[in-house]
């Protein structure tokens, strides 16, 4: 019979093995640029057997109350055309960033107040496409280093009152590509100044960081490496 330390030395080496093997067997092709992307749907299935964090969340599934007003499914938006399929009513963000979302939702909802999502998952080719017409990098991601959009870390967000869903002031709207939406811009009213430290406070105190030129994105820290993405939100939703 084999001793307890025996047995948990062969049981750990055989997924060890096992681990090695499947990573072996998944072959996620690099760009021109040399980023990976994902983009059939069987790597992303291998990927998320070996690694659960890697997985995509549907955010309205998974948090209670979230509101989606996915802008690159509209004309709304600063392209002034339909990015996303018109019927794309429902985003994706890895799961440690779902579950941070997750806990924020639940702590504003104790404030009577909720979470509005415009952006969240983005697939690539939409980051190649936002990238044509606009050469900057203060607003818009270079395809060559990839959106952390496109690795689903990302979420382009705002906070609503739950009574009247009306979103709390920030001084601009979404895709305002001028200073005023700038964290450090600090030519506001006071009130809006205090609605936007609240939204950073309450991102950070959960993980994410939030990036100097938009008060609205917001990005996961975290040392886990993720691939960028191109897979279409239905091919998303169908392996949920």
């Amino acid at each position: 019979m084999l001793k307890k330390s025996t047995y948990l030395f062969l049981y750990t080496l055989f997924f060890i093995i096992k681990f090695a093997a499947a990573q072996s067997s998944i072959n996620v092709p690099k760009n021109q640029y040399g980023i990976a992307v994902i983009e059939r749907e069987d790597n992303y299935l291998k990927i998320i057997q070996l690694d659960s964090d890697q997985k995509m969340i549907e955010l309205d599934k998974m948090i209670p109350g979230i509101i989606l007003d996915l802008r690159y499914a509209t004309k709304k938006n600063f392209m002034h055309r339909r990015m996303y399929p018109a019927n794309t009513d429902f985003t994706f963000l890895r799961k440690p960033a779902a579950d941070s979302l997750y806990k924020i939702q639940q702590e504003l909802n104790q404030h009577g107040l909720g979470l509005k999502i415009f952006d969240a998952y983005r697939p690539y080719s939409v980051t190649e496409k936002f990238w044509e017409l606009i050469h900057d990098e203060r607003y818009v991601a270079d395809p060559s280093k990839a959106s952390n959009h496109n690795r689903g870390i990302a979420v382009d967000l705002t906070i609503v009152n739950l009574k009247t869903q009306e979103e709390l002031n920030m001084g601009t709207g979404f895709d305002n590509f001028t200073d005023s939406a700038h964290q450090s811009f600090k030519a506001l009213p006071e009130d809006i100044l205090q609605n936007r430290k609240y939204l950073n406070e309450v991102m950070e105190k959960y993980g994410f960081a939030p990036l100097d030129t938009e008060w609205w994105h917001f990005t996961l820290k975290t040392n886990k490496a993720f691939d960028a993405m191109d897979l279409s939100f239905k091919s998303l939703k169908k392996m949920k």
